[in-house]
């Protein structure tokens, strides 16, 4: 039998102080109960310190003088006083008597070489104040207070040790014996060490976790030998050299806050610093929400104190992040300089300070100019010789980047083309390093360019393993569906045959394409009604939004949409607390060419809407107010919504609920998800998501990706060969294009436009009254031919500018370019000669209004709920074995089983679907079609298991009535579908409504109605 389990708190520290003496070799000062005058200065061991180190006795006592007055300074509060101290402890004592004298300074602790200084720890230490306080252990070092550790036995939560470390510091307690201590702990048997510092929150104290995230060097105070967590802990933060290292160079002072390292944060560093003593390229990956930002500060303190001339450039590629990096080093205390231009770049650079730039990754040139090689309207980057050879143009004659250059790049993920590594080593010289930051980690369809311009992996910690740290919070799931259906199908066919009359077929489809998909239906006004009622439902019941501490983010699919949202928002109880923040630029400039169809166009809607939100405020200045409230006063701002911006890099903790209405998957439905896990109150314990687009496998697979490794063990040799290997790919692709481009062309004689013309179209020689049917008869070869073109262009741009690295001459370049500006501009004419190019704008207006008037919803529905289970929990339920590895509760459900499976077999009805409108002879079947397969995914959770199958058969094989053959028209099968489907009456009634009907019989006037009764009473 474990004698330690359920021991006393006595046990526990007896067998702390073992460690510390016999394994870690500090002094033993012994138990201080009783001890008179306990200080967190002990001089008589800081006097023996200094004058071991060679200080003179004049310069030991003003030294103490000057760091006693500074420790016992409380009447800024605890925060400065401690800051004070630390710097003091940092930096050292200046202990010059006359402002003439050289600077002399006493270093109170000898952070280069720690074993030279004198570590000590003391039990039971009394300290006197208004009320007498009592820690369990105290940490010096050199005679000075730096760590307190608080101590409870196994059966008892660590969080009382940490509640006890927390009082200690207030006003009434011992707030002046803390000003010199720079870290706090609290643990147990059972839970492990927990730490924190001054005025750190219950809810934000961290646990000591070694290993932690990937690599991590191993410990020497390894779980074999050291199996009891809470002994493993303490051995490896407080051996000498890590204590004073962690002291050292992971706490930081941030606006008023006192921070330590969390473990990720801690190793990210330590991972990265043999690799900058390389100077090997790489990427630190932390999940959404990690604490990214400080990483880099520390890791830039690092590379400043510890290389050479060094100095950090740091790029994003927004300018809301690139203010957030600037205000966020500035709140740390360093002098960071933001270049705001291409120009103040080059002349910071080209100075020996600043040590530390802020920028965004358009300074470094225009990558996309009049000089780019473009075909149609698709244009390819600029070529690197000439982006290159503009570049060293721009640079003064006397320019060479001084000091030694670290680059950081933000969110690299998005900034990894090569021109960018290519630039920097052009402007900063070749010896530059380049370091990836990253809260979203690389899919397989980024990882070649990304390993080409960054290298492997530095650092890594995994979405899952920051929620089990605490460091992030776990999110909980609900899907809700809104049932749409179609209203008065024949109104829907009557107006598109009527709008498009004479339209070519290809056009029709075109326009079909353009609004026949879900994104379009699920803008449909009755739907948003739906859904805003739901959101005001949550704001009055749901605990977070209710009660004013947490607040919501809703994302809708477009700006369009977004402001439909919002004025509807307007006659709701939310009105003047939400608010839309997009990318939109509300100007006149935006809508001054904008053409006007049956009515008002989506943009004009647009900028109407903005106008009314921001009112005299321009669009920058409403979107900082509106974040700041959103951000300051959860309970006054309690909605955003918003399309695309702000679903990175924007941290507001009080954000809770996250309402998705948006198609959306990997990259950035894996950030969108993450604005909701931010720690906040001790009320916020999960995010929410509310799901009204079906996206819980593309939710679930997001957070997948977050969770397993990618490219893991690449090394040095494998980097080299990725460009040739996608160069060649490359290559091989475009050269399959062109040659089936040209295999479908080949039978086309002559080869002119007038040959192309009579192929595609008609021919010149047809007689009129037959050119528009043979040119509908020819409409499928002109399908093919746009797409095999489209693709063409698309595999061309990909290379365009290294086509000299994937080995082609110049003038084989050149040729090809030649070649597809062919075909490109034959397409483009044959689209106009067969009237397929159509303004498809013109519709717009009225499509909208048919939309709006024949799409209707019902009340939302809730689908699935998981709010009683961690997302988490069923992330590894994929695949044959998802049923048995379902939790114990889910699996006696067999509710929740049919739901887990049902997520698993669903598809992305748009992004994974493919599109294809010519399918559908008629606009309201291809709305219809889409529509049922929305529904059929919703009423698969509810199926029992094993119905499932059988259900989704049933869907696919669902056939449309049919009518008797005398049932020939649209107006006989209205009558046949309201006349109980029977035949003999529905065509008496038609009979009789032809001879007895007047002209005008339709109208809605009083005439017509006048018609209407006439023609009803001879029916009867």
């Amino acid at each position: 039998m474990d004698t330690n389990i359920g021991a006393k708190e006595r046990v526990t520290q007896n067998r702390l102080i073992g460690l510390f003496k016999n394994v870690l070799k500090y002094t033993c000062l012994g138990n201080w109960e009783t001890r008179e005058g306990n200080a967190n200065i002990e001089e008589t061991l800081l006097t023996a310190y200094l004058s071991r180190r060679g200080y003179t006795d004049k310069e030991i006592r003003s030294a103490i003088a000057k760091f006693k007055q500074a420790a016992n300074s409380l009447g800024g509060g605890l925060y400065n006083a401690n800051k004070e101290v630390y710097t003091l402890l940092r930096y050292g004592v200046n202990v010059q008597a006359e402002v003439t004298e050289k600077k002399k300074m006493v270093h109170l602790i000898d952070w280069a070489n720690p074993m030279e200084n004198d570590f000590q720890i003391a039990e039971e230490v009394t300290i006197q104040g208004e009320s007498d306080r009592r820690p369990d252990l105290v940490v010096y070092v050199n005679g000075i207070a730096l760590a307190v550790i608080e101590l409870k036995r196994s059966t008892v939560s660590a969080h009382e040790g940490i509640r006890q470390n927390i009082r200690n510091q207030q006003d009434g307690y011992i707030p002046r014996f803390f000003t010199t201590i720079q870290l706090l702990f609290a643990g147990n048997d059972t839970e492990g060490l927990h730490y924190g510092v001054i005025k750190t929150p219950e809810k934000f104290w961290l646990r000591w976790k070694e290993p932690c995230g990937e690599p991590c060097k191993p410990s020497r105070f390894t779980a074999e030998e050291y199996p009891n967590e809470l002994d493993r802990s303490v051995l490896q933060f407080f051996e000498p050299a890590r204590l004073l290292e962690y002291i050292h160079d992971f706490i930081i002072f941030d606006g008023g806050i006192k921070k330590a390292a969390r473990p990720n944060q801690y190793f990210a560093v330590k991972a990265a610093q043999p690799r900058i003593c390389k100077k090997q390229n790489g990427i630190i990956w932390h999940s959404q929400g990690s604490g990214k930002s400080l990483t880099m500060i520390w890791l830039a303190r690092w590379i400043r104190e510890n290389v050479s001339d060094a100095r950090v450039v740091i790029i994003t590629d927004r300018d809301e992040l690139d203010k957030q990096i600037e205000s966020g080093f500035k709140d740390a205390g360093e002098q960071i300089q933001r270049a705001k231009s291409g120009g103040k770049l080059i002349e910071m650079l080209n100075a020996a300070e600043p040590w530390l730039i802020c920028t965004l990754i358009h300074k470094f040139g225009n990558k996309n100019d009049g000089d780019a090689i473009s075909v149609g309207n698709k244009k390819a980057s600029k070529s690197l010789d000439l982006y290159l050879e503009e570049l060293a143009k721009s640079l003064p004659a006397d320019f060479r980047a001084k000091g030694d250059v670290y680059v950081f790049v933000d969110e690299c993920h998005r900034t990894q083309g090569g021109m960018l590594h290519e630039a920097m080593k052009h402007i900063m010289g070749d010896d530059v390093m380049l370091i990836g930051f990253t809260g979203t980690p690389l899919l397989h369809t980024d990882k070649k360019k990304s390993i080409e311009t960054f290298g492997s992996y530095i650092h890594s910690y995994k979405f899952n393993e920051a929620v089990e740290d605490g460091v992030i919070l776990d999110l909980r799931y609900e899907a809700r569906n809104v049932e749409q259906y179609l209203g008065k199908r024949e109104k829907i066919d009557e107006w598109f045959d009527a709008k498009t009359r004479g339209v070519s077929s290809v056009a029709r489809a075109a326009l079909k394409e353009r609004w026949a998909k879900m994104e379009k239906l699920f803008s449909s006004k009755e739907r948003i009604d739906r859904i805003v009622a739901d959101i005001c439902q949550d704001m009055s019941t749901k605990r977070a939004l209710a009660g004013g501490y947490g607040n919501a983010m809703l994302v809708a699919d477009s700006i369009y949409q977004a402001c439909r949202y919002w004025e509807v928002f307007q006659s709701t109880e939310l009105k003047g607390h939400c608010a839309v923040v997009t990318s939109y630029d509300a100007s006149t400039a935006s809508v001054k060419d904008e053409y006007q169809g049956d009515g008002e166009t989506e943009d004009l809607t647009k900028y109407e809407i903005y106008q009314r939100m921001i009112g005299d405020k321009t669009p920058e200045q409403f979107e900082t107010l509106v974040k700041k409230e959103f951000t300051d006063h959860p309970g006054d701002m309690k909605l955003l919504i918003v399309v695309d911006k702000l679903l990175t890099g924007f941290d507001a903790p009080s954000a809770t609920y996250l309402y998705i209405d948006k198609k959306m998957r990997d990259h950035n439905l894996f950030q969108a998800v993450c604005r909701v896990n931010r720690v906040d109150s001790e009320e916020k314990d999960f995010g929410y998501i509310i799901d009204y687009q079906d996206l819980f496998g593309a939710v679930k697979s997001a957070i997948e990706d977050y969770t397993n490794g990618a490219f893991d063990g690449y090394d040095a040799d494998d980097v080299k060969g990725l460009l040739l290997t996608r160069l060649t790919e490359g290559r091989k692709a475009l050269e399959e294009s062109l040659q089936a481009v040209y295999t479908m062309c080949e039978v086309i004689y002559p080869q002119t436009r007038e040959g192309y013309f009579a192929y595609f179209v008609y021919a010149e020689t047809t007689p009129v009254e037959n050119q528009q049917n043979e040119c509908e008869g020819n409409a499928n070869k002109r399908e093919t031919f746009y797409k095999l073109v489209s693709r063409l262009v698309r595999r061309y741009i990909d290379i365009a500018n290294e086509m000299e690295q994937a080995g082609y001459t110049a003038e084989e370049a050149a040729d090809v370019k030649r070649q597809v500006d062919y075909f490109n501009d034959i397409k483009d004419e044959i689209k106009l000669k067969s009237g397929d190019a159509l303004d498809l704008k013109y519709y717009d207006p009225a499509m909208r209004q048919l939309i709006d008037n024949y799409v209707r919803a019902e009340d939302s529905e809730r689908l699935v709920d998981l709010a009683d289970i961690s997302f988490l929990d069923l992330i590894d339920t994929a695949g044959d074995k998802a049923i048995d590895a379902l939790p114990k509760k889910i699996k006696q459900n067999e509710r929740s089983v049919a739901e887990i499976l049902a997520a698993n077999m669903r598809k992305m009805i748009i992004s994974e679907r493919p599109n294809n409108p010519a399918y559908f002879d008629k606009m309201s079947d291809l709305l219809n079609h889409l529509l049922q397969e929305q529904k059929d995914g919703k009423l698969q959770y509810k199926e029992l298991i094993k119905q499932l199958i059988e259900k989704l058969k049933e869907a696919r094989s669902t056939i449309q009535a049919k009518y008797p053959a005398t049932i020939d028209t649209k107006g006989k099968r209205a009558l046949y579908d309201n006349l109980g489907g029977d035949e003999s009456l529905a065509l008496r009634v038609h009979e009789t409504i032809k001879a007895n009907a007047r002209d005008g019989f339709r109208d809605m006037d009083s005439s017509g109605l006048k018609k209407m009764r006439a023609l009803l009473s001879s029916i009867v």
